[in-house]
């Protein structure tokens, strides 16, 4: 083989075996390249999982609440949002300022309750708790939300006509437009107004702002008059002191299947007597039951029954719904267009039987037709919420007033002009 020969053979077995390691190189790079992915990931995948653990214990931590006893509650699926309504209620608690105006004489219509009893009770408490809990502002400018003092529950105490009421109303709240800077700055946006009496609402109506802008909080709140709903806050109805203890946990002594008793002062309630007063299985009285007939007669046929029936009398609203509560039995809510107490806390029918008005004629068979199971489970979150729906003095964690301030807290957001 000629010198030519050779030098071209050895290039070319020169040039492969470059070929070669290069090959083997660029696979070793490659492999390289492949474990240090693999451990990247397998590095990223510790941390992934730890926060995955952690995040399910904040999630589960967090839909627990501690009690005043130091005892975990876990908040139940009877709340819309528990960790939300949780992480909410405590940030209130420490943050929440209204201010009460000073002005107005105690001893008529102005800044005290005219009392802690009776029907109208809730406004009453509400005016005292204000005045007992750490919400209370004497600083203006650190105030969320302005009190109204102005009572109407006093007024019709005192025998003043609705007419006037709203005369009075009028003037208590020009004279406050007039003297503070407040009011002019939201027109009224960010004013709190309280009333249970039905007339109390009427008595706004002299003051446009005062139902277009201000927080009314009301024991009549229904979607076919005056109240605006996501504005407006629905104040319970909480007849007290109630005349025996508070029901629950006692499925087994349940034994009637629905009761109701009380005035026919509502077309639902005329229907309900009608049709349904002469039945064997529901407890159905066409007046209230005569006391002669027995000491608390009326409060111990809540403790025998299953589903307690509360059609809406002359506004949308009864007392008879937070006894029921109060006392274990299930509520039955017949009436239309109610926008029920803390309903976007609380899931109503996770606790309470919804009905239309329309659906009276077919109560029995829809009460029978939930089952012994579906019954123990809305008895058993009747009992969680029984503590929302009741007044005290002074206020305790998570009771009414600190739910409807709750409400309120929602509600603070305005822009002051």
């Amino acid at each position: 083989m000629s010198a030519g020969g050779k030098q071209s053979t050895s290039a070319s077995s020169s040039l492969g075996l470059c070929s070669l390691r290069g090959s083997v190189v660029t696979l070793a790079i490659l492999t390289l390249i492949s474990f240090s992915c693999l451990s990247l990931n397998s590095l990223r995948a510790t941390p992934y999982q730890v926060t995955t653990s952690v995040s399910v214990i904040d999630k589960e931590s967090t839909n627990r609440r501690d009690s005043d006893d130091g005892v975990e509650e876990i908040l139940s699926d009877v709340y819309h949002s528990p960790a939300v309504f949780r992480l909410n209620y405590a940030e209130m608690k420490r943050n929440f300022k209204v201010y009460i105006y000073p002005d107005g004489d105690p001893k008529t219509f102005y800044q005290t309750p005219r009392k802690l009893t009776g029907k109208y009770a809730s406004e009453g408490y509400f005016f005292q708790n204000i005045r007992e809990s750490d919400f209370r502002t004497d600083d203006p400018d650190k105030a969320h939300l302005f009190f109204i003092p102005i009572s109407c529950h006093k007024m019709r105490g005192k025998g003043t006509s609705y007419d006037n009421m709203t005369i009075i109303v009028q003037n208590y709240v020009d004279s406050l437009a007039a003297k503070y800077p407040y009011w002019n700055r939201t027109l009224g946006a960010d004013h709190v107004f309280v009333t249970c009496h039905d007339v109390g609402v009427r008595a706004t109506e002299g003051v446009p702002f005062l139902i277009k802008n201000a927080i009314r909080v009301v024991c009549s709140p229904s979607y076919d008059v005056n109240f605006i709903p996501h504005k407006d806050v629905a104040l319970p109805q909480v007849l007290q002191p109630f005349a025996l203890a508070s029901g629950g946990n006692d499925i087994e002594n349940r034994t009637t299947l629905g009761f109701w008793a009380g005035h026919r002062n509502s077309k639902i309630r005329v229907i309900l007597a009608r049709v349904w007063e002469n039945d064997t299985e529901l407890d159905i009285s066409n007046n209230r039951i005569d006391r002669s007939t027995g000491h608390l007669v009326y409060q111990k046929r809540f403790y025998k029954t299953k589903f307690c029936i509360c059609p809406g009398g002359s506004q949308v609203n009864s007392a008879r719904i937070t006894d029921s509560i109060h006392y274990g039995c299930v509520p039955v809510i017949l009436s239309d267009y109610y926008d029920l107490p803390f309903n976007d806390i609380l899931d109503w029918k996770k606790f309470a039987v919804v009905l239309k008005e329309r659906d009276v004629y077919n109560l029995k068979q829809i009460l029978k037709d939930i089952s012994d199971e579906e019954f123990a489970k809305l008895h058993m979150n009747l009992v969680t919420i029984q503590k929302h729906y009741q007044w005290n003095s002074p206020p305790v964690d998570y009771d009414a007033f600190h739910l409807v301030m709750y409400e309120l807290w929602l509600r603070r957001h305005v822009i002051k002009y």
